[in-house]
């Protein structure tokens, strides 16, 4: 274990140890039958003392002790001495216990249970824990319980941290204190204790995890609590809207069906509903988001007590999108309506992180809606990723108000944050040549870039860019993440200006001048920056190694998606896309589906196994074998309102697959590039 040799065992090793495996036998056979029989004298609980002398890990003799302890109080009357009496044998056992093991689970998970019951005394468990953290200052065990043990008394933050302080100073190599550390900070730093103001606190822990580092850099204790440090200068605690669509200034075309009309470049959104999505993208997930803490001021009628809805994986009231339905109709046909719409985000208290802290400065955005009456019907034709593309006007300042967010950093202090980092990134290129060194700097660069608003960001993307091209090569264990962080920037460099974006931009002139981003053959293994994609319409990510498609839930307008030629193993990799209501054409052609018998992705969606619905629509009650066997493209596919669909070059891409689809998305118009009959 830990890269500790296993050594042989001597003949007496051996027998000495058979020895104790035969004694444990026993033991446990006569625990266990005063277990099952509920027998609590005082004879069968020195029983199980003696098994946990030879096994402290045995959690069903930590169990068995504490209904035996429940048992003796119930038999009691209100005694504090004979209380105190049962309860500090408990203790003499756990500590006994812990010589033995000091990393037994069952140890400290019992001991907290019989300091949860009082009648002991804190301070003396205080000066147990300096006793054992002498002999092993690194244990996280009785880390934890310090912290435990510490709520319980009046002792406070700022003590514990000189501990740290002191551990530390005794041993840089202290993972478990360097934690410790950072939950205490982050306690003092989210209510802002005396002297414990960000602007001022972190600077000076840099300070002191720079002796850590340049001390031993090959230790990864110091590392890890830098990188904290980085979080903590990068993110701000209170919830900031990061962007929204519509955008603020922006101008769109709302229609009940396709529109044949070629008079604007305006973004055109169709729904048979008759509604379109208003998206809020916030920097965290936040809850609260309500009619009330979001108001609309529109002439647009039916939308006074708007429901907005989490787009969450686990159907959690937390996410950092947020999603509601404005209704649009025009009461005069064939005559367009124009509208402005102004939207009021935190107009009364109520958004809240997932840290407790509230959406503090409300915000406003207004867009202008047009809305027409003229349909000429729904999209049939097939959709080709190979022409009818017009390329974007660079110069136009359409791309302008469909991206421009309008809430600047200004809005918080970041120039405390962003020389904190410039100093970080001046002493890193120091250690630029050893891998960490390389990781930090690209990490710091990243920093940088995120909360600047120079117009150099481009330079630092391209640093960063070859930073993790460098430890792919030099570090081909951790390639894969890599890879991800690679991805994860140079999709940034791409959204980090109007003219960089502009280069990856189409207008689909077969429907409706729909907003094409294409982002093929670039190697990304991983999607980001989707906060400033949202007013895309189709998107291109063929040819690349994406293995799944998280992150694209929070792209609502999306109704073309192009994923041939990637690396996904299962439609399970595909559930984000069940968020996509707007979803008519998907292309997951020559990709790996099917191929693999295990795929631990599958794991990411719900199975049969904890669904019972399937069984009660038609196509589980008539195929219930298939929905069976193909349960993840089932729990995907029945989602989505798909008229478009190519699967083609895929090991599951079968007969038997392909009328099986038909049955879940009866909707289909085109399977696999060819018109199914009507």
């Amino acid at each position: 274990m830990h890269g500790r040799p296993r050594k042989a065992y001597k003949p007496e090793e051996e027998a000495a140890s058979a020895a104790k495996a035969a004694k444990l036998r026993i033991l446990q056979t006569q625990f266990m039958s005063n277990h099952h029989n509920k027998i609590y004298t005082k004879e069968a609980v020195d029983l199980s003392t003696k098994l946990l002398e030879i096994n402290p890990e045995a959690y069903t003799a930590w169990n068995y002790r504490k209904l035996a302890v429940e048992d003796k109080l119930s038999r009691i009357e209100s005694d504090p001495d004979l209380v105190k009496t049962i309860l500090d044998e408990e203790l003499s056992v756990v500590e006994s216990a812990l010589r033995q093991n000091f990393k037994s689970y069952g140890a400290w998970h019992h001991r907290k249970w019989v300091l949860s019951k009082g009648n002991s005394s804190v301070a003396n468990e205080m000066r147990l824990l300096d006793k054992f953290q002498k002999l092993d200052s690194r244990n996280f065990h009785a880390w934890n319980y310090r912290r435990f043990v510490v709520e319980l008394t009046n002792r406070s933050e700022q003590d514990e941290l000189k501990y740290t302080d002191n551990m530390i100073g005794s041993d840089f190599s202290n993972y478990s204190a360097w934690h410790n550390r950072s939950v205490l900070l982050s306690n003092l730093l989210a209510r802002k204790a005396d002297g414990f103001l960000p602007n001022a606190k972190i600077p000076d822990e840099y300070e002191l995890v720079h002796s850590a580092i340049f001390t031993d850099e090959d230790d990864q204790s110091g590392w890890f609590y830098h990188l904290w440090l980085l979080d903590q200068t990068v993110n701000v605690e209170t919830p900031l809207l990061t962007s929204s669509w519509p955008s603020h200034g922006s101008r769109i075309n709302l229609s009940a069906g396709c529109l044949n009309d070629s008079f604007s470049k305006l973004t055109t959104f169709c729904s048979e509903s008759g509604s379109f999505p208003l998206i809020l993208y916030f920097d965290q997930a936040v809850g609260g988001v309500s009619s009330a803490t979001v108001t609309i001021d529109s002439e647009l009628k039916g939308n006074e007590d708007l429901v907005w809805e989490p787009v969450s994986k686990k159907n959690s009231q937390m996410s950092s999108v947020w999603v509601a339905h404005l209704k649009y109709m025009s009461s005069e046909p064939c005559f367009r309506k124009e509208y402005e719409v102004k939207v009021r985000v935190g107009n009364s208290p109520g958004i809240v992180s997932s840290r407790g802290c509230n959406f503090s400065k409300s915000y406003e955005f207004i867009f202008t809606a047009h809305v027409h009456d003229t349909v000429q019907g729904s999209q049939e034709d097939i959709v080709s990723w190979t022409d009818g593309f017009d390329i974007w006007d660079a110069e136009s300042k359409d791309l302008y108000s469909l991206v421009n967010l309008n809430r600047s950093n200004a809005q918080m202090d970041f120039k405390w944050r962003q020389e904190a980092i410039a100093e970080e990134i001046i002493l890193f290129r120091k250690l630029s040549d050893s891998k960490i060194g390389k990781l930090t700097l690209a990490r710091l660069l990243m920093a940088k870039a995120v909360i600047s608003d120079d117009v150099v960001k481009g330079v630092d993307y391209n640093e960063i860019l070859e930073l993790y091209k460098d430890l792919m090569v030099l570090d081909s264990s951790h390639y894969q993440y890599y890879k991800d962080e690679h991805s994860v920037a140079l999709l940034h460099k791409v959204t980090s200006s109007t003219d960089d974006l502009s280069r990856h931009l189409f207008r689909y002139r077969n429907m409706n001048n729909s907003v094409c981003l294409r982002l093929n053959n670039l190697s990304l293994s991983r999607i980001a920056s989707v906060a400033k994609l949202l007013f895309v319409q189709m998107l291109d990510l063929s040819h690349n190694e994406l293995h799944s498609t998280e992150g694209l839930e929070a792209m609502q307008l999306l109704s073309c998606l192009n994923l041939s030629h990637n690396k996904i193993r299962s439609f399970s990799a595909l559930d984000s896309l069940r968020h996509l209501k707007q979803l008519r054409v998907l292309n997951v052609s020559h990709n790996h589906i099917g191929e693999h018998s295990v795929d631990t992705t599958r794991y990411l969606c719900s199975s049969p196994l904890s669904n019972s619905e399937w069984t009660q629509d038609e196509v589980g009650r008539k195929t219930p074998n298939l929905v069976t066997k193909y349960w993840d493209a089932y729990f995907v596919l029945r989602d989505l309102n798909l008229k478009q669909l190519d699967i083609t070059g895929n090991a599951i891409a079968r007969d038997e697959f392909s009328s099986f689809v038909l049955q879940v998305v009866p909707k289909l118009v085109w399977l696999n590039g060819k018109k199914l009959e009507s």
